[in-house]
């Protein structure tokens, strides 16, 4: 009797472990825990550190390089905050994964665009040839919003941000192919293809030149990436104080001037 009273114990002991070690809020009020991907995000990020330092505040920037697990860091408290997506991306996916979070800031807009390797105009697309576009619902529906713009496609009025897929396509008077490849995985497919719509940030880090799109988005595009964090802690004085300090002038300068178009501030 005495083994299974100790067996109970220590199996409650280790279950509490376990679930403290998996729940790591940052309760440091003078330390913000953020995650990012590379370009441009840890890039931006790196600028403010300096002035939240004067305010008395570490920022810790950890660069992901797998984006799919940014969300999850947050949502089990690994980190405070994370900057890579856009809220239409996390709209998408939020329901499903059960991230229950809000937008500290609006950051910046990466424009998406059209690449090729093979034609410089959609006058030169021909009957049949294929495009790639990025496979998760948010990105997708994004790239044939760009592409209805053009009069290269036409939508079906159902079309959604949460669900889109190739079967959304009304109309396609050129036959167009397309191919739905994870965002990463793009920039590899361009020489198989005719042509690929690319988000800015994968174009940066695959270092293609970001002014040869032969379509893209304008500054008016909604895609703006966020500082997003869990649900009540938008107020919290640090997050305030992070994003004040993205969205300020300087910030505003170092995006214009570093990246000359490709990145544009949201604020």
């Amino acid at each position: 009797m005495k083994k299974k009273i100790l067996a109970t114990v220590l199996i409650a002991i280790l279950s509490i472990s376990l679930t403290a070690c998996g729940k790591k809020e940052n309760d440091d009020e003078n330390k913000i825990v953020i995650g990012a991907v590379l370009t441009p995000h840890s890039e931006i990020l790196e600028q403010v550190k300096p002035k939240l330092k004067e305010e008395g505040i570490d920022l810790e920037i950890k660069v992901f390089d797998d984006s799919s697990q940014l969300n999850p860091a947050l949502k089990d408290g690994e980190i405070d905050a994370n900057y890579f997506q856009h809220k239409q991306y996390l709209d998408s996916v939020a329901d499903e994964k059960g991230f229950d979070f809000e937008v500290a800031g609006n950051i910046h807009v990466e424009p998406i665009g059209l690449y090729s390797d093979k034609i410089k105009s959609l006058d030169e697309l021909k009957d049949g040839d294929t495009i790639v576009v990025p496979e998760d619902a948010s990105n997708e529906y994004r790239a044939f919003l760009l592409l209805e713009k053009y009069n290269v496609i036409k939508l079906k009025s159902t079309a959604s941000n949460k669900t889109a897929t190739v079967n959304d396509i009304e109309e396609n008077p050129k036959h167009l192919v397309f191919k739905e490849l994870d965002g990463y995985q793009i920039p590899r497919s361009l020489q198989d293809v005719t042509a690929a719509i690319i988000n800015t940030n994968v174009a940066l880090q695959s270092d293609i030149d970001t002014s040869k799109t032969i379509i893209k988005e304008g500054s008016d595009s909604p895609y703006a990436n966020i500082i997003a964090v869990r649900k009540g802690d938008k107020d919290k004085e640090k997050i305030k104080k992070l994003v004040e300090a993205l969205q300020s002038d300087d910030i505003k300068k170092f995006i214009e001037e570093k990246y000359n178009g490709a990145v544009i501030p949201a604020f």
